[in-house]
């Protein structure tokens, strides 16, 4: 009984903090500006494939020499499926004319699972002489590594009467970490634009009565390494795009009459008629209501896309009536404001 009242006690007390705060949450869309920012004159690009699969160590274990093989190609074919990604994936790109896949370079390969050194910009301006490009796309490395798991379980399997019966059995994991990185050259500038690793697993287990036809029963391993492979060079590619994400904000509920009402104003999607009633309270005699008002009117600003005056609103609302979460917010503000420059800059080339 002790421990049931606790439990009530507890969710009563969860219940009349969230009821009392003095804040609610809301989510917007934002705008980031593109991670990659190349020069105005790149139109044509370049891609080179630097990684270069490597055998590494072999063992005496039979699953992991055909691992080792196996990842050999899946190697191979991962880095050529990525590259294909990234190309069709930049044609999309309205602000690119052509891209091309630059091939026989094997000297500029180097088979590591971690970045080389950058190329030197004689070699690129080679690169870009010969093939007539502007910019250089670098699969700098690409590597799969598969770690092996066993569990001892009972499989069914039927006898030669064709009546299913439980065996003991091997279940075989196989979790295989695929990391790639890439780079980009900039020419114009003598610049690398970019520098970015991804990394992913993908899981496979079979089941079987020894470890090899555990591995044998293991389907669409392949296929998923190059899926997500596929993946990652897409997901690149658009590092040249603008791109949306959500961003949350805290705004005040809890000060006057109208703070109740503009939240269920705000709540039914009327911001406009919110930020009316948070106006009329800016000018309240109780600071600290005048300061969450001005806060508020910070939100709606942005909210409209107006940063400047959302930005003149929160430092109102910290230096006037010192308002502590403005200032916090006023620096968010600032950022948002110069990655607006950025994206402005980036959509006018």
């Amino acid at each position: 009984m002790k421990k049931t009242n606790q439990i009530l006690l507890y969710i009563f007390l969860a219940m009349l903090f969230v009821g009392c705060s003095a804040t609610n949450n809301l989510t917007m869309s934002a705008v980031e500006p593109a991670p990659i920012t190349l020069s105005k004159n790149v139109t044509r690009i370049g891609i080179i494939n630097r990684s270069l699969p490597s055998e590494g160590n072999k063992t005496a274990d039979k699953i992991d020499k055909i691992l080792s093989a196996e990842g050999l190609n899946l190697d191979k074919h991962g880095s050529e499926a990525a590259i294909l990604a990234l190309k069709d994936q930049l044609s999309r790109n309205e602000a690119i004319e052509e891209i091309v896949i630059i091939e026989d370079k094997a000297q500029l390969q180097k088979g590591l699972s971690v970045f080389p050194s950058t190329l030197t910009w004689n070699e690129i301006e080679i690169l870009c002489e010969e093939n007539k490009v502007d910019a250089i796309f670098s699969l700098a490395f690409y590597d799969t590594d598969t770690k092996v798991s066993y569990r001892a379980t009972m499989m069914e399997i039927p006898n030669d009467l064709g009546v299913k019966v439980s065996v003991p059995a091997h279940e075989l994991t196989l979790n295989t970490l695929i990391e790639n990185g890439w780079r980009v050259y900039d020419p114009y500038n003598n610049r690398v634009a970019d520098e970015l690793t991804f990394s992913d697993h993908v899981v496979a287990t079979g089941n079987g009565i020894n470890p090899i036809k555990a591995y044998e029963a293991i389907v669409g391993r392949k296929e998923a390494i190059l899926h997500q492979s596929k993946y990652m060079g897409m997901d690149y590619a658009r590092r040249l795009l603008p791109y949306k994400h959500r961003v949350n904000r805290d705004y005040f509920v809890r000060g006057t009459d109208n703070f109740k009402i503009a939240q269920r104003r705000a709540q039914a999607g009327d911001w406009d008629g919110a930020a009316v009633l948070w106006h009329q309270e800016t000018t309240n005699q109780d600071p600290k209501v005048a300061g969450r008002a001005c806060f508020n009117m910070a939100i709606s600003n942005e909210i409209n896309g107006n940063l400047d005056e959302a930005m003149q609103w929160a430092s109102k609302s910290y230096t006037d009536y010192n308002n502590n979460y403005a200032l916090g917010y006023l620096n968010t503000l600032k950022y948002r404001a110069r990655q607006k420059a950025v994206l402005n800059q980036q959509l006018s080339k």
